[in-house]
């Protein structure tokens, strides 16, 4: 059973390998990480720690049980109760409602945690998938995204006021 934890600094192993491993698929739907990403995935990682410590930020991965990352679920940019959800399932886990099971898991954890009562989404026009993944865990369109949060593509804002519902 995938078990959603917040990040630590002992999953940084599991989350280059998931990242490495599955860098073509999300090329493919969202933009490149890039290889600096990798060359400097250390760095990056300790400074993900730091923004979650200070509070800017909330990381979650998606773990199967022999510890591998099936996801990643962040709550970034949290200001005055709102923050923007990003996640990304590995390309053998998806299809399989988890990616939806984690976001609706995510909403509890904000509202009820780290005191968000609006999530946002940017997704591009072309990710199918993750339109109906936000459709189901409860949010709503609300308007287009400009193309330079999204690598470039034309894609749509979503929205979900968690106070209105309690999902799941």
């Amino acid at each position: 059973m995938p078990d959603l934890q917040r990040l630590r600094a002992d999953h940084a192993p599991a989350v280059l390998a998931f990242e490495q491993q599955n860098r073509d698929y999300f090329a493919a739907h969202i933009s490149d990480r890039g290889d600096a990403f990798f060359e400097e995935f250390d760095d990056r990682f300790e400074a993900l720690m730091a923004d979650q410590a200070a509070g800017a930020c909330v990381f979650h991965v998606l773990l199967a049980d022999d510890g591998s990352v099936l996801g990643r679920f962040n709550l970034f940019n949290i200001h005055d109760g709102v923050a923007d959800l990003g996640y990304r399932v590995a390309e053998h886990a998806s299809g399989q409602g988890l990616a939806t099971a984690a976001v609706e898991a995510v909403c509890r954890l904000a509202f009820a945690r780290y005191g968000v009562h609006t999530l946002r989404a940017a997704v591009a026009d072309a990710n199918v998938a993750s339109q109906r993944v936000l459709a189901k865990a409860g949010f709503s369109p609300v308007g287009p995204v400009p193309p330079a949060e999204l690598g470039g593509k034309s894609g749509t804002r979503y929205q979900r006021d968690l106070r209105l519902s309690t999902q799941g």
